[in-house]
């Protein structure tokens, strides 16, 4: 047996590395184990010895290359370490280390960070997960397609069974996680999960987290990096013998939300060392926050600048609310055009009508926002003077502003999704 300390997990590096060689394909004769799955246990002597000997021989009859099997103990109590010792010496590529400490995330780091596979994946010991999915998994990462890869409940094509509490807990998280930090990755919590060593081993130091949230800082790390994330619709059973504390893992993942969120809002987080060199979207990545809101700033400074010389030239003419709508109209095109471009790093002519549609919605909110302010002050001043609304667009302008770069990052231009969905 082997006992992992935490002090040996938490290191972090003191200099940024360089980027991320590009992906290549797995040689198809390996010598060594090309993957090595882990099973996260703690007091799970009932269910463990089936769950391995099914892994195994499954394995054994599909799974084309050399495999290894990790068990990692979380300190378990009860005959778990006996078991999974009895397991490590019977079962030919099957391991087994026992950690001090309770957590998955623990485990999962520990347990990846001594494996040499190429390809590094875990599952839960009660298989809730059909083993049908693991092929489909870890294919993108052998063939160098993909830098991580996630059992998916939640897209089309999967079948899960579980009931309507965990179920509505499900969707409301990850809707949190696309509302506050705007992923693209449809299941967080699902446990079946795999990545390419090279990444594990940069993405790792990153991850603070060592229990429930460890899934998903690394999926938005790996993510907000331009990792490429690929997806699994997975047939999926609950457990109804479940662990899991819900109410106390709630809290634990919203606490980790909210410093994941202060962790990239504030640039902290090296995530150029995370991605690859010299692919096909090197370079052209969407900026982080900080960036995001300087580059928003500017190019809503200058749309701002035009709006206002549109409304000055087309008042005499048209009226106040006429000269508005048109000069609003006019200003918000340019002002979508630019941000998709220069903002959020989208490029090309795909899902361009798309985006220019949802950037006139926004558009209606921030007309209904100005014409709301004018109509209010001819209400309340009849004789105010251009400058007087003037003053009063611009103060208007400001608070749509806020609202429209919110709307355009969690909406219009969502984090990109680098993922593929296969079939089940």
């Amino acid at each position: 047996m082997r006992t992992v300390r935490r002090s040996a997990l938490i290191d972090r590096p003191t200099s940024e590395p360089s980027a991320l060689p590009r992906r290549a394909p797995l040689p198809a004769h390996h010598p060594d184990p090309v993957l090595d799955v882990v099973v996260p246990v703690y007091n799970e002597e009932n269910d463990l010895e089936p769950c391995v000997r099914r892994l195994h021989a499954h394995l054994g009859e599909t799974f084309p290359y050399a495999f290894r099997i990790t068990i990692a103990d979380n300190a378990s109590t009860d005959g778990t370490p006996r078991i999974a010792a009895r397991l490590a010496a019977k079962l030919p590529g099957t391991d087994f280390i026992r950690l001090a400490e309770k957590g998955r995330g623990r485990a999962l780091q520990a347990a990846w960070s001594r494996s040499r596979a190429p390809v590094l994946a875990y599952l839960d010991v009660d298989l809730s997960t059909d083993l049908a999915a693991l092929l489909p998994l870890v294919a993108p990462l052998i063939s160098g397609h993909s830098d991580i890869a996630i059992g998916t409940r939640l897209a089309r094509g999967s079948r899960v069974v579980r009931g309507p509490k965990r179920e509505i807990i499900s969707r409301c998280y990850n809707g949190l996680l696309r509302g506050t930090l705007a992923v693209g990755f449809s299941d967080a919590q699902c446990g079946f999960k795999a990545v390419r060593r090279d990444v594990a081993e940069r993405l790792l130091p990153l991850v603070e987290d060592r229990e429930w949230f460890f899934d998903t800082e690394l999926l938005v790390i790996a993510e907000r990096a331009g990792l490429r994330i690929h997806e699994v619709p997975v047939d999926w059973v609950d457990d109804p013998d479940s662990r899991v504390r819900i109410v106390s893992t709630a809290l634990a993942d919203l606490r980790g939300v909210a410093r994941l969120g202060r962790s990239l809002a504030c640039g902290r987080l090296p995530l150029s060392a995370l991605r690859r060199s010299g692919g096909d979207l090197d370079g052209e990545l969407p900026a982080g926050l900080p960036r995001q809101v300087v580059r928003f700033a500017a190019v809503g400074a200058a749309s701002t600048l035009c709006y206002l010389l549109l409304y000055t030239v087309l008042r005499p003419a048209t009226g106040a609310q006429t000269a508005n709508a048109l000069a609003l109209l006019a200003s918000a095109i340019a002002n979508t055009a630019a941000n998709r471009r220069l903002t959020f790093g989208v490029r090309g002519h795909g899902g361009a009508l798309q985006h220019h549609l949802k950037g006139l919605a926004t558009f209606l909110i921030g007309l209904g926002l100005t014409s709301g302010s004018l109509a209010v002050l001819h209400h309340t001043a009849p004789g105010a003077g251009r400058r007087v609304e003037l003053l009063t667009l611009i103060a208007a302008n400001l608070a749509a502003t806020l609202l429209r770069f919110l709307l355009f990052r969690a909406w219009v231009f969502p984090a990109r999704r680098m993922t593929g969905t296969t079939a089940p």
